[in-house]
């Protein structure tokens, strides 16, 4: 079992920036991949950055050059600095943790509402 916990969540201005974090209750070294979704009203949720085994990263094509992943292993915490914001970036951002022992298995953050707005 795998307990997330956001924060960072709140209201910018175009072209601001936040940086979101989502700890864990376990040593991220057991985790395959942790990463962050974000779901706009009426919408799909949608894959935005992801830190998998070997540090392999993986932006989706509309945040990359803005968004940057990183981790802290020692506080079992991942983060998303969101440069540049756009309205269109606006949405709950929602952290993922994924195990694939025993089987794969993914964990959900309560999710962290993300507005942009002038």
């Amino acid at each position: 079992q795998v307990q997330l916990v956001e924060s960072g969540g709140g209201l910018v201005q175009p072209g601001g920036s936040l940086r979101l974090s989502c700890t864990a209750s376990r040593s991220i070294f057991t985790i395959y991949a942790m990463g962050w979704y974000r779901q706009a009203p009426g919408k799909q949720r949608e894959l935005v950055a992801v830190m998998s085994s070997g540090d392999r990263l993986n932006y989706a094509d509309s945040v990359k050059g803005r968004f940057t992943i990183s981790r802290d292993n020692a506080k079992n915490t991942v983060y998303l600095q969101m440069n540049s914001l756009k309205p269109e970036d606006t949405a709950v951002y929602y952290c993922n943790a994924a195990v694939v022992s025993p089987t794969r298995r993914d964990y959900w953050g309560q999710g962290t509402q993300v507005t942009v707005s002038s």
